[in-house]
């Protein structure tokens, strides 16, 4: 008999969205599925819906509970897996039909512990595609565990998302996501890429991550700085565990602390004491000789720490130049992601992963 797959869905204000989220999981080629929708006390009738799919199709099973927020929401659904296998989908994302068949025919085929999709930045009129990292035309890539976790820091190739993932269920036990944080995956994956002895990345796109104009990380707020405490944390995790990616999470979390810090000056009446640029820098200050250690091979990055360190407006200056020089066509511009029509986008039947007597193998 087929191996289950349970799907777990947060819902909360997303009922313009739920409908096309919930069909593509009921309509996958792959049909012993558990789609288990959690209803994070949405106010609007998210709820409701959610038991309209349930009365179509009892491979659904929804939950209502009282607001907790998307890591709370996860947690409450992992707790009724019924499934070998789980899956996150955020509900305002979509799957192309065949994404469950491919997923597990290769874990089992390759006894990976996690099987991984690329994906499409799904705008309104067109996607955007990684083809930096990806290319449909690829065989499968097999990681070992020391790789992933380098390819995790970097967030790369690995990205931090739970969601476009097929986990082993057991391999999540004890690995609840934090509550009451946003980035809440960069709390966890780490925690969870420990764990795995055998990861696959399969690089034809089958997950849509829409792009909303209105969602929690698209809109700037101080909360968005817990990206920095989610890095730290796993910076500790790191040290401990993973001495030779130390410098790499350092230029990682430094990469991060510029990005917010220049967020938070184009938002200025959200930190209009200075406590939050102050927070960052007293950071950058007190992990300086570390962070000069780990920017060695960075010739750019060293240069914004140690303008950072003079004044983090020189900092902000110099990208602004950089900006500027691009636009003049001085200095190459930054890498652009792939752009694709809808009208591009081969149905599931052409999608199937290539042939191959091998598939990639890369290890440490």
């Amino acid at each position: 008999m087929e191996k289950k797959v349970s799907i777990v869905v947060p819902i909360y204000k997303v009922e313009r969205y739920l409908e096309k989220c919930v069909s593509s999981l009921l309509n996958q080629t792959y049909k012993n599925i558990e789609v288990l929708l959690v209803d994070d006390g949405s106010p609007d009738r998210c709820g409701e819906l959610a038991e309209t799919f349930a009365l179509k199709d009892q491979r659904v099973r929804v939950f209502h509970k009282k607001n907790g927020g998307l890591s709370d929401a996860r947690n409450y659904g992992l707790k009724y897996v019924t499934g070998d296998y789980v899956m996150f989908v955020d509900s305002d994302d979509w799957l192309d039909e065949g994404i469950v068949e491919e997923m597990v025919t290769h874990l089992k085929r390759y006894q990976a512990d996690i099987v991984q999709t690329a994906f499409y930045y799904a705008y309104d009129d067109y996607l955007l595609f990684d083809d930096r990292y990806h290319s449909e035309q690829d065989l499968p890539t097999l990681l070992d565990q020391k790789t992933v976790m380098l390819e995790l820091v970097k967030n790369e190739r690995v990205k931090n998302f739970a969601w476009g993932k097929l986990y082993r269920t057991n391999l999540l036990k004890g690995l609840p996501f934090k509550k009451g944080v946003l980035f809440e995956d960069v709390f966890w994956a780490h925690q969870v890429m420990d764990r795995v002895d055998r990861y696959l990345i399969l690089h034809r796109p089958y997950y849509y991550y829409y792009q909303r104009k209105d969602s929690i990380v698209a809109t700037f707020t101080p909360k968005n700085l817990d990206i920095l405490e989610g890095l730290k944390t796993r910076l500790k995790f790191i040290e401990k565990n993973y001495e030779h990616l130390i410098d790499l999470t350092y230029m990682e979390l430094l990469k991060a602390s510029f990005i917010q810090y220049h967020l938070l000056l184009r938002n200025k009446h959200m930190d209009k004491k200075g406590l939050y640029r102050n927070s960052i820098r007293s950071f950058i200050e007190a992990h300086y000789p570390k962070l000069n250690k780990a920017t060695q091979q960075d010739r750019e990055l060293k240069r914004q720490l140690r303008l950072f360190m003079i004044h983090p407006y020189l900092n902000v200056f110099f990208l602004w130049m950089e900006k500027v020089m691009r636009n003049l066509k001085i200095t190459k511009r930054p890498v652009k992601l792939k752009r694709v029509s809808y009208k591009e986008v081969n149905p599931y039947r052409n999608l199937r992963e290539p042939k191959g007597k091998e598939y990639h193998s890369k290890t440490s």
